[in-house]
């Protein structure tokens, strides 16, 4: 037995490391389903739209040549940065105070009854409504532009985080108070890990929304952006730039969410 042991570690010793070509192989074996249905849906893309000839419908190549086009002459790079830093604030702020808040009514009652009443009205109902609301208090300034990002993202981020802290298994509560845990150890300690999971997932949803917002809220009360372009070219009827600052949005999209992802990933590794 130990012969079998000494010879399958040195087996494994003596294997050679993957190197970087090896590696990225693997991952792109990996996400080889992906890659096959995304080539599939341009491939429909473009076949659609040279057969169908709709205006409105242009072929993806044409759209990626719009797309290209507005960022050599820099248009979507110079909107990009005012869109990202309005999506950075109002998603940073949004994030903060709905995570603080989502915890107090999680763990309070008194906190919870106080403010559920409104915190499920302001979720279900239309968020755009709020946009001339803002308008009218801020007027066409990045405030406005960030307050709309932050609503977007603000009450679903709560509603995870309150259910998050509600779900934790009780009996670890109760065992921690056994060990004479006071409550600031049985946040940090207990309430808070057990809840990481929901609360990363209202982070992933609030960072769709926020984006959503980016755009609703550029087209409505901003000169720059993306979404002031969108309503430009729209005005305009062109399509195929309308498209193409479409596709840098929904870049923005994946990549933002893919970031909060990975922080999820590396802070609830233990729940795998």
């Amino acid at each position: 037995m130990a012969n079998v042991i000494v010879t399958s570690t040195k087996a494994r010793a003596q294997t050679p490391p993957l190197n970087v070509g090896q590696i990225a192989w693997q991952r792109m074996r990996d996400y080889q389903p992906q890659l096959i249905s995304l080539f599939a849906g341009l491939a429909t893309w473009e076949i659609l739209g040279r057969l169908l000839d709709f205006p409105f419908l242009p072929p993806i190549t044409a759209v990626l040549a719009a797309s290209w086009e507005l960022i050599a002459s820099g248009v979507i790079l110079g909107n990009l940065a005012v869109s990202l830093v309005s999506l950075t604030v109002g998603y940073s702020l949004a994030a903060a105070l709905g995570m603080l808040i989502g915890a107090l009514m999680g763990r309070y009652r008194k906190v919870e009854y106080l403010l559920d009443i409104y915190v499920n009205a302001l979720l279900a109902a239309p968020t755009l409504i709020f946009v001339p609301i803002l308008f009218a208090f801020f007027g066409v300034s990045r405030l406005s532009q960030v307050a709309v990002v932050f609503l977007y993202s603000f009450f679903v981020i709560i509603a995870n985080t309150m259910t998050g802290i509600r779900t934790v298994d009780s009996s670890l509560l109760e065992m921690g108070r056994s060990f004479g845990a006071n409550e600031r150890q049985l946040y940090w300690k207990i309430m808070l890990p057990g809840a990481l999971p929901l609360m990363m997932a209202g982070l992933r949803i609030g960072m769709g929304r926020a984006v959503k917002g980016m755009i609703n809220g550029e087209m409505f009360i901003a000169l720059i952006g993306l979404g002031a372009l969108i309503k430009t070219y729209g005005g305009r009827f062109d399509a195929a730039k309308v498209l193409g600052v479409l596709i840098v949005v929904v870049a923005v999209a994946v990549v933002t969410t893919g970031l909060v992802q990975a922080v999820d990933r590396r802070v609830t590794r233990w729940s795998d």
